[in-house]
């Protein structure tokens, strides 16, 4: 539709105009006249300021009441005071308790405001809602002794009817401690009377009772103490107290540490768990431990010392408390039992259990120590050992004494002889082994029990047996004897039946025949000697990291012959040779003895035959590097270096096929172009 077309602006005007006459009528209703407080703000007078109280359109009534009233606003945004305390349904509709518009004598704080903030009666408010328990002298008193504008119907300009007072005793009363103390007025005295002393909140920290409730504040609180009384308030330097910061504990902090668990306290308010604080003495007769609390000691009343009179450990002619109470273990025997073994086990695997370790705790004997116990000394009994009777290794001394536990030999060698003549001494050296030096490989069964993976080839003999070795029994190296030495041994002595060992051919023949130790080939590759130079001992034909058969025989493989398999110059063999080996020699080295000589013999020199001399490429014979300058007695002039071979090597009859003709071939001109006659050449005379 056009802005043109005289209908929308007709439509437009009479809109307008309904708007006007409806604001116009609003306009000429009068509420009624302000109450005075606000007929004196020249900013509220009059009908065009509506909107200073009622809001308009983006400011509710609520806002704009809480514009001028910044108390009343900071009050509801923190929950504080009496409108804090209202809830939201109230707080956020002042106009509930506050009404206006009632004329010039209308007070708008008044008792039907106060019915609604939840208060019968004005002058028996509970001013525990704004946060402060009055009680005491403080009843007895009329509001508008403290709040002077209370009763007034109008407020004077500018000033508040409860507001803007102070929960500070110092505000209204004076400080006779000249700000002294940073305790407030309230933690020393009542509302009752200023020389009433009630230290409130101590017995948060310390019932003033018993022998503390005899006691001068300034015994606790001395003036140039960190917690005097001037000082108290200052929290971040003062720590509240606990016994131990007055009174000095005879008792150690392990002591107190598990009585704090016992009694779930902490160990530095423990003390208050024996020692009241109604107690006029830490030493009263009063004083007990329960069995529950002795245990905490480390020590429980149990068998046998259940029935033991305190007095049987703790005399009183010991004399001070350190003397009585020494801190004594109920596993320390021997603080109270002399000690039958004359100090033997005062180092060791039992050196801090003590006799406890292998004695019952209600009695000495029968003694508790066990099959299992022993191998704590390092020797497990099992096998054979256990067969054994107890005095065969732990004997009376000859002299008087207590047996021999401590420095029994816990060696093998110590009680067995070495069947392997000292061989493994050295490798028992380098592996550290403590209890000697059978134990790393035999058992305690018999010597004959060796759990195969117990025994480490390599650690031990510097062999490493792996793969065909691994498939092999030890009898294999080791022939086995029909009959035990001296010893008890059956396995031979690899020396002995196959001398000292000195690499693969100690054992094995060389399927080579030498072919691989000529002077000038290398000893030693990669760390490697011998056959493990190429081989592994998982099989003989394995090559993990190849063969370079050229550096190995001065044959590289290469062209045609990198892709032609080993049989083709090595044929298998139908038996193995004395020294093992299946594959026979190459032939050799020259071409003409493994490929037919297509040229018939015509290049031979004294039988031999260079093919290399024109063949140089491995990958094809046709590849030729022949320079015919060079490799023959015939220069190629310009006349013949264009020519074909063909016209010069013609095939010609060998045997039973056709071969071409290289040599011996003329050189001379005639040889290939015969010769001409005519009147200046006349034909020569035949």
């Amino acid at each position: 539709m056009s802005l043109g077309n005289p209908r929308l602006w007709i439509a437009f005007l009479s809109t307008f105009a309904v708007v006007y006459l409806a604001l116009g009528d609003l306009a000429r209703r009068d509420p009624g006249p302000l109450a005075e407080v606000h007929q004196r703000i020249p900013e509220l007078a009059g009908r065009a300021n509506c909107s200073k109280c009622h809001g308009g359109w983006w400011v509710s009534m609520t806002e704009a009441c809480l514009d001028c009233h910044q108390p009343i606003a900071t009050q509801l945004n923190e929950g504080e005071g009496l409108h804090g305390a209202l809830g939201e349904a109230r707080s956020d509709l002042c106009v509930l308790c506050h009404s206006d518009h009632h004329g010039s004598d209308f007070a708008m704080v008044n008792d039907q405001s106060f019915i609604l903030a939840g208060v019968a009666r004005q002058e028996n408010f509970d001013h525990q809602m704004v946060g402060f328990a009055m009680d005491g002298k403080h009843l007895e008193l009329a509001c508008s002794e403290c709040h002077v504008n209370a009763d007034e119907p109008v407020l004077p300009e500018g000033e508040s009817r409860f507001l803007g007072l102070s929960q500070d005793c110092a505000s209204c009363h004076e400080d006779s401690h000249e700000g002294r103390y940073q305790l407030s007025c309230v933690q020393c005295h009542g509302q009752q009377a200023f020389d009433q002393l009630e230290a409130s909140g101590h017995e948060k920290h310390l019932e003033l009772v018993g022998a503390h409730g005899e006691l001068d504040c300034r015994q606790c609180h001395a003036l140039d103490d960190s917690h005097s009384l001037e000082r108290l308030g200052e929290r971040r330097e003062v720590t509240f107290r606990q016994c131990l910061d007055c009174h000095d504990s005879p008792h150690d902090w392990g002591f107190m540490d598990a009585v704090a668990d016992l009694q779930d306290s902490t160990s530095d308010a423990v003390c208050a768990d024996c020692h009241k604080p109604e107690h006029a003495s830490f030493t009263e007769p009063g004083l007990s431990l329960s069995p529950e609390q002795h245990a905490t000691t480390g020590f429980s009343l149990d068998l046998p010392h259940d029935q033991t009179e305190c007095a049987d450990c703790h005399a009183l002619e010991l004399g001070d408390f350190a003397a009585r109470y020494p801190g004594r273990k109920a596993d320390e025997c021997r603080v109270c039992h002399e000690d039958p073994h004359g100090g033997q086990f005062d180092d060791g695997a039992y050196a801090v259990e003590g006799c406890i370790a292998c004695h019952d705790r209600t009695h000495f004997e029968p003694h508790a120590y066990s099959v299992e116990m022993h191998g704590n000394t390092g020797i497990d009994l099992y096998g054979s050992h256990l067969e054994a009777d107890c005095s065969d290794c732990h004997h009376l001394p000859s002299s008087d004494g207590p047996r021999v536990f401590n420095g029994t030999p816990d060696r093998c060698e110590n009680c067995h002889k070495d069947a392997h003549f000292g061989y493994f001494d050295e490798f028992t050296a380098l592996n550290d082994v403590l209890t000697g030096t059978c134990s790393p490989c035999h058992l305690a069964t018999t010597f004959s029990d060796v759990p195969a993976d117990v025994f480490d080839h390599e650690q031990w003999t510097g062999f490493a047996v792996s793969g065909a070795h691994e498939q092999d029994g030890c009898e294999t190296c080791h022939p086995r004897s029909p009959e035990p030495d001296q010893f008890g041994r059956r396995l031979g002595i690899v020396r002995e039946h196959f001398g000292e060992f000195e690499g693969c051919h100690s054992c094995h023949a060389d399927p080579h025949e030498g072919e691989f130790s000529k002077p000038g080939q290398p000893e030693e590759i990669e760390g490697q000697e011998g056959c493990a130079r190429c081989h592994v001992q998982a099989s003989f034909r394995s090559f993990p990291d190849g063969f370079d058969h050229g550096f190995w025989t001065g044959f590289a493989l290469e062209g045609v012959h990198a892709e032609t398999g080993c049989s083709s110059c090595h044929q298998p063999l139908q038996e193995p040779t004395s020294f093992g080996r299946t594959w026979d020699h190459a032939a050799s080295q020259r071409c003409a003895d493994c490929h037919e000589d297509p040229h018939g013999g015509q290049f031979a020199n004294e039988g031999l035959i260079n093919c290399e001399r024109c063949h140089r490429s491995a990958a094809s014979f046709t590849a030729l590097s022949f320079n015919h300058s060079i490799h023959s007695q015939f220069l190629l002039g310009d006349a013949h270096e264009d020519l074909a071979c063909g016209e010069c090597h013609k095939p010609f009859p060998h045997g039973d096929t056709e071969i071409i003709r290289y040599r011996p071939l003329g050189t001379s001109c005639v040889d290939c172009h015969g010769t001409q006659s005519g009147p200046l050449r006349p034909k020569k005379a035949r």
